[in-house]
């Protein structure tokens, strides 16, 4: 059978990727980055460019690892997510798999999944009528609240508004046709904080406390990182959570409110955790390199067989 072939699909070599290209290493693996805005759909299935050169004779990966999906037009991600799909399908592990990715990526299926199993999180609607999300945004006005207003499809804290009473909503335009609203939960005990929680199959990795000067506390917005600890309610909830949209890992959000209780904000299925990685002394690039290798391992050799005979 020869090395064991990674795909690590990422737009771009970045420090994630040089991480975790050497713990495949370290564990005798050969891992390619490759973007999936170049594969694609052939005659016999799907095209993985990379992996049809020596030693990759049947150009697909053995396992895959799923860092980054570039944005696009409504086709080109179509296509990204169809062409994972299909290696999942013919027997290829996927990590994260691709229908959890989905749901991770659509804001408004994550907090079905996390309402439908009872994970607690703020109070949440996603609508598509303006009329509606202003009768919405008035009645948490009404109640004293504000609301963050997300994009469906984000990350980053990237195009977060906070709708504070006596705000109206954004033309739909602005908004890409969808209100995604979000009961504003202020942090316990005053400032900016919540933690984020990496967790890898079924248990909680590392964690971190993020402090901002802003109520965004993304770190790509300028957060501090400050070590916590994984275990306990935190880690429970994180687990549960990850479990809740069916990733294999997951980076999970969660804020203690002023009532005392710990809310899932968000889970991601496509983390980054340089942050994290500064923290913590747990290695997250490892543990993910460890993880695809254990799902290909405990894969069926007769579906392997068939993928390379194919």
């Amino acid at each position: 059978m020869g090395r064991t072939r990674i795909a690590i699909f990422v737009d771009g070599a970045d420090w994630h990727t040089r991480r975790l290209i050497a713990a495949f290493a370290r564990r005798g693996a050969k891992a390619v980055p490759v973007s999936l805005s170049a594969c694609g759909f052939g005659p016999e299935g799907p095209v993985v460019p990379g992996f049809d050169g020596p030693g990759f004779n049947d150009g697909l990966p053995d396992a895959c690892l799923v860092r980054t999906i570039s944005a696009g037009s409504f086709e080109q991600v179509t296509l990204r997510l169809g062409v994972l799909h299909a290696l999942a399908h013919g027997g290829v592990p996927v990590l994260n798999n691709p229908a959890s990715i989905e749901r991770c990526v659509d804001k408004s299926a994550t907090a079905f999944r996390l309402a439908a199993v009872g994970v607690p999180t703020p109070r949440t609607w996603t609508v598509a009528d303006p009329v509606q999300a202003s009768s919405i945004l008035a009645a948490l006005h009404a109640e004293g609240r504000s609301a963050v207003l997300k994009p469906l499809f984000g990350s980053q804290g990237k195009g977060l508004r906070r709708l504070d009473p006596g705000m109206a909503l954004p033309d739909p335009d602005e908004v890409a046709g969808v209100y995604h609203l979000q009961e504003y939960v202020g942090a316990a005990d005053g400032g900016w904080f919540d933690w984020r929680v990496f967790v890898v199959d079924g248990r909680p990795l590392a964690a971190m406390v993020r402090q901002g000067d802003h109520w965004i506390t993304n770190v790509k917005q300028g957060a501090r990182c400050h070590p916590a600890s994984p275990g306990g309610v935190l880690g429970d909830l994180a687990v549960a959570a990850a479990a809740a949209v069916g990733t294999d890992y997951a980076g999970v959000d969660v804020i203690r409110a002023p009532d005392g209780r710990f809310l899932v904000l968000e889970v991601n299925s496509m983390p980054a955790w340089r942050g994290l990685q500064a923290v913590t002394s747990a290695d997250v690039a490892q543990a993910l390199a460890d993880l695809v290798l254990a799902r290909l391992a405990a894969a069926s050799p007769a579906s392997a067989d068939a993928r390379r005979a194919g």
